[in-house]
């Protein structure tokens, strides 16, 4: 009764307890008697037989489903409230414990004061770490530049951050994996023995754009070369998200290590991951365990041989620790000593606390008690405890040794733990009703939160949790946080924004705040709005969309600066030639005021009329070059058309350059257009 869903909450109601539980009790005395009567007139009186049958199934439908239903029209209805008060208390508290929503800290935040260019020179923490790039668009860009040959492969673009230089930074990142399938010569051993491996990743920060609208790479190319303090020192992948196939390192056919021009650079694998085939034994058993008789047959292996299986990252965990739930967004660090390792976020889950409303594929019961390390090169995983939490106490127990402390993770690593954006959706989508405690003011559901809405790509859709470097309200350093917006229930203003603290001693803390209910603070729906009525912003849109372009309208971040709130979205464009999304303008808005310029701090200063204290600066769109270009010739004297052609040709180069990846014949060839328009317009 205690997992009823059919009263007015999840779990036993009023006439659970004081009704159908008697119909239970009577339910089972009969059964009882029945299965008596069976045992002891079975060759005998049919009769009272069938009639005990009849009476038994007319006293269940009675007693358990018209009784309880009569109570519930006739005397619970109507007075509902009254009749089951106690009962929702219930509700709301155990499902608050099932999502951890007692450890939920509110406070009060204004929203409402008028920024200046004063507040933001101080809080440059927050705008020096503004995520420009979406992961989505940076991916796509992530494969045109760096994926170098057809068989690597980006799976996701990561959020993180590091010390970089001596400042704090928040960067997007993401692994090179090879992807067997995309290999033009399939053979058995170029599968299996010769391509083993991913190489290396890409690491942008998330504020910085190239006069090309494309991202700065800190990180980038084969083998890799950063031009910031951090170093990778193993670059090789043997355990990642794509390496779905069994590999045999270490065999006399050298390991294809990464392309060089013409040629290619080979390795032979030195770590300590898999299963040494050192036996005919054991060459044997994985022959059956594979299915091939290859392994025992090829010449190319010997006894110095290593078998890599279970390798892709989710599989293997899930392999060990079936019990737990994983999340699906693992992400790639960079260690001390330049070695890379996967993080993935699990959780303890259960159907069966009672009275806690449930959300389908999640139970009931959920807890991130747990963070996964796997090394990308040897494969060894660590599981570690991050917070005290009963079920993943009693499977400690059942499997002694296996769950390490967070006190036995390297710093390094703890450095890099985060918050996952799929709990705190999980855990705000559940807030959303029940952080109404008053028993009356939750049954009429008086004060219902939930997402906000945006545009994205040119559809609708909600607000996602984001992360971002910030100073919170009342702190003294910047901090890497997971924030979402939350707007009432069919009303587009914001009503609060949560806050999922991840650096420190912090790490776990969620933080609410909440807008005053007598002033209105805009969503991110009525910014959108707000965006759409802009004239000269509609006006650019639309002529962008028309010139064989796509305009993509990045993700819209709130973000609370002193006790005011800004807001900010990047602008992609992407031609249908080189499918390469391009940043190439900043939206940001504030109160009644919205701006749009080429790059984020000049969007500010014309917002808040600072242009002088920053160098304004017009840029024009690559992809509309081309159109101007032409309009310039028609328009040009007859002796500065020699220039403009010159100018036109530049720019195919350029395109060209950059559709082949040739990233400095871009920059030569871009660096000369912009000297002979310089020409020309001195000309003029």
């Amino acid at each position: 009764l205690v997992y009823s869903a059919s009263g007015v909450v999840f779990g036993a109601g009023y006439t659970d307890v004081n009704y159908r539980v008697w119909g239970l009790y009577a339910a089972a005395i009969l059964s009882v008697v029945v299965g008596m009567v069976f045992l002891l007139q079975l060759f005998r009186y049919r009769l009272l037989l069938v009639g005990s049958v009849v009476l038994f199934f007319a006293s269940n439908i009675l007693l358990l489903g018209a009784v309880p239903a009569a109570v519930e029209k006739w005397i619970v209805e109507p007075n509902q409230f009254n009749r089951e008060t106690s009962y929702i208390d219930h509700h709301i508290a155990m499902t608050r414990f099932g999502y951890n929503l007692d450890s939920f800290r509110e406070t009060e935040f204004g929203g409402q004061a008028q920024l200046t260019w004063d507040d933001v020179e101080a809080n440059r923490e927050t705008i020096d770490n503004v995520r420009l790039w979406d992961p989505r668009p940076l991916l796509q860009t992530y494969s045109q530049l760096q994926e170098m040959r057809l068989y690597y492969r980006f799976m996701d673009a990561d959020i993180d951050r590091y010390w970089v230089n001596g400042e704090y930074r928040q960067v997007m990142l993401s692994a090179r994996e090879l992807d067997v399938s995309r290999i033009e010569n399939r053979s058995w051993i170029n599968e299996h023995l010769q391509y083993t491996h991913g190489f290396g990743l890409v690491m942008n920060p998330v504020n910085t754009v190239t006069p090309q609208g494309l991202p700065e790479f800190w990180i980038g190319d084969i083998p890799p070369r950063s031009t910031v303090d951090l170093e990778v020192t193993q670059p090789r992948i043997y355990f990642g998200e794509k390496t779905d196939q069994y590999v045999i390192a270490n065999t006399l056919t050298e390991e294809f290590d990464y392309p060089m021009g013409d040629q290619s650079a080979f390795v032979h694998y030195q770590g300590t991951g898999g299963v040494q085939l050192s036996s005919f034994f054991r060459q044997m058993t994985a022959s059956i365990r594979f299915g091939t008789p290859r392994i025992l047959l090829a010449n190319d292996i010997t006894h110095e041989s290593r078998l890599l299986f279970d390798r892709n990252i989710l599989e293997r965990v899930q392999k060990i620790a079936p019990f737990l739930r994983y999340d699906q967004d693992p992400y790639l660090v960079i260690g001390a000593g330049g070695g890379l390792h996967w993080i993935v976020d699990a959780y303890t889950v259960s159907d069966r606390v009672p009275y806690s409303q449930p959300v389908v594929g999640w139970g009931n019961y959920v807890r991130n008690s747990v963070k996964v390390v796997i090394d990308a090169y040897n494969g060894s995983v660590d599981f570690y405890q991050v917070q005290p939490d009963p079920l993943l106490d009693m499977y400690g127990s059942l499997f002694p040794g296996w769950l390490l402390q967070l006190e036995d993770m390297p710093d390094y690593l703890r450095s890099h733990l985060r918050y996952p954006e799929d709990l705190l959706a999980l855990q705000a989508r559940v807030y959303g009703t029940y952080h109404m405690t008053n028993t009356r003011v939750f049954y009429n559901r008086e004060d219902v939160w939930t997402f906000g809405r945006e545009m994205y790509a040119g559809r609708e859709q909600e607000v996602v949790p984001y992360y971002n470097i910030m100073r919170l309200p009342g702190e003294a350093d910047a901090e890497f946080v997971l924030m979402l917006p939350m707007t009432p229930s069919r009303r587009d203003n914001m009503i609060a924004w949560l806050a999922a603290r991840n650096d420190g001693d912090h790490y776990g803390e969620v933080v609410v705040y909440r807008f005053p209910k007598e002033t209105l603070t805009l969503g991110p729906a009525q910014i959108e709005a707000r965006i759409d009525q802009d004239s000269d912003i509609s006006q650019l849109l639309s002529l962008w969309g028309q010139r064989g372009s796509s305009v993509i309208r990045g993700n819209l971040l709130v973000l609370p600066l002193e006790d005011g709130v800004i807001y900010v979205e990047p602008l992609f464009l992407q031609s249908e030639q080189s499918g390469m999304p391009q940043l190439q303008r900043i939206i940001v808005a504030h109160r009644d005021d919205v701006a749009m310029e080429p790059t984020l701090e000049m969007a500010l200063a014309a917002l808040f009329d600072a242009q002088d204290k920053v160098e304004m600066v017009e840029t024009v769109p690559i992809d509309d070059l081309e159109d101007a270009a032409e309009e310039l010739f028609a328009e040009a004297p007859l002796d500065s058309r020699t220039d403009l052609g010159r100018a036109y040709e530049l720019y195919q180069e350029a395109e060209r350059a950059l559709r082949e990846g040739d990233f400095a014949g871009f920059g030569a060839a871009w660096d000369q257009l912009e000297r002979v328009l310089q020409e020309v317009d001195e000309t003029e």
